[in-house]
């Protein structure tokens, strides 16, 4: 039977290597083959939001810092990563915690919040008030801006209502891999 969940932050300099290797293990073994390596070092900089059963690992979430431009404007942004709860423990919750404490460190930390739904994720962040971008997406890499149209209407945004411009272009900053 379950028992109780509880939630803590750590940045990642703070993350023990056990405890490393035990989010970076959730986490490919709820994406499976979707998941790399490049994925995981998306997760690595910021904040782990960790869900725990006792003493197992059941979910994780990660908040780090990346600039989008929008009209102009550069914005500092809390970008969520790595939002995942292991398969056995879905449905009953701990999602919704995980999301409390990512939402706060984005949203205390950064002008709004950002990031790449899965197609199965779009319900849960949508009743949670994320809302879609509308318009064309963007990276700006070494050799200037790149669309990225295979992004469009996957990347959902938390606040920053009166700060984005809708009918202007979001761009995101460059990384390796996945640039969303």
């Amino acid at each position: 039977m379950p028992g109780m969940v509880t939630v803590r932050a750590v940045h990642t300099a703070d993350l023990d290597p056990a405890g490393r290797r035990t989010a970076r293990a959730l986490l490919f073994e709820v994406f499976g083959a979707e998941m790399t390596e490049q994925d995981w070092s998306h997760c690595l900089g910021g904040m782990h939001v960790l869900a725990w059963e006792g003493g197992e690992l059941i979910g994780h979430a990660a908040v780090v810092q990346r600039r989008l431009v929008n009209g102009g404007r550069v914005l500092r942004v809390g970008y969520l990563e790595g939002v995942a709860v292991r398969r056995d423990r879905q449905r009953r919750g701990t999602g919704g915690l995980l999301m409390d404490e990512a939402e706060r460190i984005a949203m205390s930390g950064h002008q709004l919040g950002a990031l790449a739904a899965s197609e199965a994720g779009v319900p849960f962040y949508l009743a949670r008030g994320w809302r879609r971008w509308p318009g064309p997406t963007w990276a700006l890499g070494p050799h200037g801006r790149q669309r990225t149209s295979e992004d469009d209407g996957g990347i959902y945004l938390l606040g920053g209502e009166g700060e984005l411009d809708p009918a202007a272009d979001l761009v995101c900053d460059w990384r390796e891999g996945d640039l969303w």
